[in-house]
Order: C-alpha cells, then structure tokens, then sequence
C-alpha cells in the first residue's frame, strides 16, 4: 500500500510548497518546522492503520467509552535529515521507543551505496516498525537499514514515512522487501535523475535543515 498526502488538497500542500521553494530554503527554522508538521499529519494518517482496544475513562459527568492504541510503535529515523521529521511523529507517537540509524549514500563509479555507521534499537519482534526518512530515492538506504534492524526482532509491520518519494524507489522496496510493509509519503515526484536525486524533489534534506557536511 502508497498512500500520497497531497493526492487529497489540504493545508500539508502549502507546507510542502515551501519546502520545495528555493528562496524560502535558506531560511533553516521555517524548513525544519515545515518537515517537523509533516511528520506530524503521516503520524496521524499512520495510526488510522494500527491496532486498538477499548478503554473506559471517568468525566466529571459521567463514563465514555473510547478507543486507544493497544502497542505503541517503534519510531526509527535514519540520521541526519530524519531527525526534524522523526519530532513530528513523536508528537503523536510521545510513549513510543525509539532507534536511530546513521546511513549515508556513497557514490561509486555508476552505482550508489549505502553505508551504516551506527544503529541502535529496541527489541522489534511483532512490533509496528515506522522508519522515518525524509527521501525515498533509490529506496536502497530504507532497505539497507531495514535488513540490518533485523536482528533486532522481526516486526509485524514496516511503516516506511517520506516527504518526497521517486517511482524508482517505490519499486526498489517491492522488488527487495520480503516484510509486510507500506509507504508513506507527502508526494511522489516524477523520477531519478542520473545522480539518483529526485526530481523535482527539494534538494538535500540535511543541508537544508543543518547545513553542508564536508
């Protein structure tokens, strides 16, 4: 399952507008607020998709009947560009645990790969996974980090949550993915170009949101 958030009109649109804006890009506070509410409203899209129970809660006039979540999630944000990102599923998500992954992509000769620094999770097993990446390009860094969490458990559900995704990544995760999982994004843009960067995407995430690494 793809669910695109700007396939149905709503006040997300003139966020990521914004973010897309080259001359609103240099300012860095507006950029990381703008990521943080989008992960806001894919957390609460995300959580129309998990699983509940009923509970009983008192009111001063009397008791009402609600539902709440039965599990919290595993929220994991791929550093750096995911961290803004990940704050806005945490507003949602605010007893959740949390892992980090730290991945970059590597150019080599034609092709892209990806490198895993650091990982640190909790237990995964049965759990829903929401992976938190603001760019879904090649799709090989969510299914590079996806593999390696696995030894951490094996969950019963991947979230995969993008800003900006390409139809190349798309197919990436289904080519690759053997779990259950679906994806999440703010928009799906037209393609690749041949640098493997998303078109029209927005540029580099974390260099918008904390500036140019060496």
């Amino acid at each position: 399952m793809t669910f695109i958030l700007n396939q149905t009109n709503s006040i997300a649109n003139s966020m990521l507008k914004e973010l897309r804006d080259k001359n609103l890009q240099q300012d860095r506070t507006r950029f990381r607020s703008n990521v943080e509410k989008l992960g806001s409203i894919l957390a609460y899209e995300i959580s129309k998709k998990l699983m509940y129970k009923q509970e009983e809660v008192q009111t001063p006039l009397g008791k009402s009947v609600v539902q709440v979540l039965s599990d919290q999630p595993v929220l994991i944000p791929v550093l750096r560009a995911g961290l803004p990102f990940f704050q806005g599923f945490q507003h949602f998500f605010n007893q959740a645990d949390s892992g980090f992954i730290g991945a970059y992509r590597k150019e080599n000769g034609e092709d892209i790969v990806i490198n895993l620094e650091y990982l640190a999770s909790p237990d995964l097993s049965g759990k829903q996974l929401i992976m938190i990446d603001p760019m879904l390009a090649t799709g090989k860094s969510f299914v590079k980090s996806i593999e390696a969490l696995m030894k951490h458990g094996k969950p019963a559900h991947v979230h995969i949550a993008s800003l900006v995704a390409a139809p190349e990544g798309i197919a990436y995760l289904k080519e690759k993915l053997i779990l259950p999982y679906s994806v999440y994004t703010c928009a799906l843009d037209e393609k690749l170009n041949a640098q493997s960067y998303i078109v029209p995407g927005l540029g580099d995430a974390g260099d918008l949101c904390y500036g140019e690494k060496l």
